[in-house]
């Protein structure tokens, strides 16, 4: 695994416990920047054909 996998994969972890944190403490703004975070995570991945597995879940629930 590369370097930028592991960032990537490094990021979308922190990035869902951090809107998990901000789901739990009811901080609308927060669960907002978080969710706009995983997305563009999730398309930078798609662009350069890394899987995310820790963002599957999340993926489904929040497809457009």
């Amino acid at each position: 695994m590369t370097e930028f996998h592991a960032g990537l994969h490094e990021r979308a972890r922190e990035a869902l416990t951090a809107l998990t944190e901000a789901e739990t403490s009811g901080d609308d703004f927060s669960v907002d920047i978080h969710t706009e975070e995983l997305g563009s995570l999730l398309r930078l991945a798609d662009e350069h054909g890394v899987r995310l597995p820790e963002l599957d879940g999340w993926r489904r629930d929040h497809a457009a």
